[in-house]
């Protein structure tokens, strides 16, 4: 029996050493049989062939599991060794990468403004109700706070559905002059063609002492940008509402697909909803205990911004990871 421990040492794979293992301690392997042929044996002999067929088990299966483990690293090795990749080699067929076209367009929007010296400032994406609803004048029975828009925790927080609390928490931090933008990601429960549950804004805020700044100022500052960003396109300002700016206003361009002449895309308006914008209400300001100032806010959607910039007709295929659109925008 104790030739079957010298086999061991000469298998060469794991397989051949799984097939020993079976062929030796298996029901029905050399050892069952040494065991079972015990009741053939007179009794004053099988105490010392049950002891010594015991010995061979217990060195047979110690010397099987040295060989394994050596087995097991060597297979190991050759396996690194055949995936190996000289880092060194020059790759003819590397491919340059590129940004996101969400993120590229985020980068161009923060650009513009950083050069006109507003700061970019960052905040929480779990926000309270003060910072994110009622700081901004938007009362308990707002369509806003429906739960079919906002993401609730059971401790009544919340998922920001906009980036306008990174302004209320900057103007509780500092006191005027404010120049600044809040770019992030922002949540909302919808999803269709052009709405995701998670997409990213940016807004813009600017506070100075009263009457320093005006619907004006704000006009002239998005009419340059909206150009920065699309081109020579026709502005106009519509009037709307807004909770937090009074007066308010939607900022249009002229399509950019079709230049103004009407197509599907504008719904043959020949013009193009971007972004809204306004006055901040006197309420935001008493809400963060500003006195004597005046201000203006706008915020726009990155996503939107992208989808006209590079014509992409599906908001989710942002979203998809598909390189047959992402390699689009190698750089």
């Amino acid at each position: 029996m104790r030739e079957l421990i010298d086999k061991i040492s000469e298998v060469k794979n794991l397989k051949e050493l799984e097939e020993l293992r079976v062929s030796v301690l298996g029901k029905k392997g050399e050892l069952a049989k040494g065991f079972a042929n015990m009741k053939n044996l007179a009794p004053e002999q099988r105490k010392d062939v049950a002891k010594e067929l015991n010995e061979v088990k217990q060195s047979f299966t110690a010397k099987l599991e040295e060989r394994k483990e050596t087995l097991q690293k060597e297979a190991l090795e050759r396996e690194m060794l055949s995936e190996k990749i000289d880092i060194s080699l020059l790759s003819t067929s590397s491919e340059a990468g590129g940004y996101h076209p969400v993120v590229e367009t985020m980068n161009r929007i923060i650009e513009y403004f950083q050069k006109l010296n507003f700061s970019v400032e960052e905040g929480r994406m779990v926000e309270d109700d003060f910072h994110n609803f009622e700081a901004l004048n938007l009362p308990k029975h707002h369509p806003a706070r429906d739960m079919q828009d906002t993401f609730y925790f059971k401790d009544g927080s919340l998922l920001r559905t906009h980036t306008s609390p990174v302004q209320i928490r900057t103007m509780q931090r500092d006191k005027p002059p404010i120049r600044m933008i809040a770019p992030g990601t922002v949540f909302r429960r919808d999803f269709d063609l052009t709405h995701t549950p998670m997409f990213h804004q940016v807004e813009g805020l600017v506070v100075e002492e009263a009457g320093k700044v005006s619907f004006a100022n704000l006009k002239f500052i998005l009419e340059d940008f909206l150009k920065h960003m699309f081109g020579e396109v026709d502005v106009r300002f519509r009037p709307s509402f807004f909770p937090f700016t009074e007066p308010s206003a939607e900022v249009d361009i002229s399509c950019v697909f079709c230049e103004g002449d009407g197509c599907r895309v504008c719904s043959h308006t020949g013009w193009l909803e971007v972004l809204g914008c306004g006055m901040v209400d006197p309420n935001v300001f008493d809400a963060v205990g500003y006195k004597d100032v005046s201000g203006y806010a706008f915020g726009l959607g990155v996503e939107r911004f992208a989808m006209l910039i590079h014509q992409v007709p599906d908001l989710r295929s942002m979203f998809e990871g598909d390189l047959r659109l992402l390699e689009q925008f190698r750089a």
